[in-house]
């Protein structure tokens, strides 16, 4: 099938497949690519000999994130529906995945690049879930963020809004490989591949990814249809949550009436 918001990519012999976000420069994760996504993801699923799924953004950056204008309380269901869905997905595969991050790694685009195993990121990215700064919170990363660097610091990045450099999400554990400055993380993660993945067994790969990821998939089962829920019902049913929505597209300072 032909793709206009994203290409697939195969390397060592179709047992590694790359993703990449081609909507630059800011990639963002819109309904559209979201079903292309869906779509290769599909595709790729009757490969038995895949190893290994990979997430990449095409240009400076990984990802803005979702779109904010289908994050209105008129769109908000079924972006998150789609949103969502792209999450169950990946985790009835089952194969491993990577993220090969560059730039900013903002909102939905950090909770796509959390979710998978292995985080590869050179001196340039930056993360960050910046929702609450919008009045709003991201349901994946609530689920995710605790379950991969701790609940201290899943406070505060949800919480705070604030962005952080590759640096330090390397300390808290978020990036498994921090290129050096000047380096092409692509490159150094392709080595990395080749020396710890293709040389294994793509079905013990899949059955150990499961066994490993035991808790992690049953969470995002189980508990983002919840957070999905109190996003909808609760959060886009207060004023705030739709004035910073609104304050955003219309390029103003929100007012926030606190209810």
């Amino acid at each position: 099938m032909e793709f206009r918001l994203i290409k697939v990519e195969k390397y060592f012999d179709e047992s590694v497949i790359k993703v990449v976000l081609n909507s630059p420069k800011a990639n963002v994760l819109e309904a559209a690519m979201l079903a292309e996504i869906l779509t290769a993801i599909r595709e790729i699923s009757f490969n038995k000999d895949l190893k290994l799924l990979i997430f990449e953004g095409a240009g400076k950056h990984f990802s803005f994130g979702a779109s904010v204008p289908e994050h209105t309380k008129d769109k908000a269901a079924m972006m998150l529906r789609s949103f969502h869905e792209l999450f169950y997905q990946l985790s009835n595969l089952g194969v491993p995945t990577m993220a090969i991050v560059r730039g900013q790694c903002l909102g939905g685009g950090m909770e796509l690049a959390i979710f998978c195993n292995f985080i590869m990121a050179d001196s340039t990215a930056v993360f960050g879930q910046p929702e609450i700064v919008l009045g709003v919170f991201p349901p994946p990363a609530s689920v995710m963020l605790p379950l991969k660097v701790g609940q201290t610091f899943a406070d505060e990045i949800a919480m705070t809004g604030r962005s952080f450099d590759a640096n330090e999400a390397s300390k808290i554990g978020l990036v498994n490989l921090l290129c050096e400055e000047g380096k092409d993380v692509w490159e150094a993660a392709s080595k990395w591949i080749e020396k710890h993945i293709v040389p294994k067994s793509a079905s013990s790969l899949r059955i150990a990814n499961l066994a490993v990821r035991n808790l992690f998939f049953r969470t995002i089962r189980e508990d983002l249809p919840r957070m999905e829920g109190l996003y909808l019902k609760l959060l886009m049913e207060t004023f705030d949550a739709n004035e910073g929505i609104h304050a955003f597209l219309e390029k103003r300072k929100a007012s926030w009436k606190n209810e």
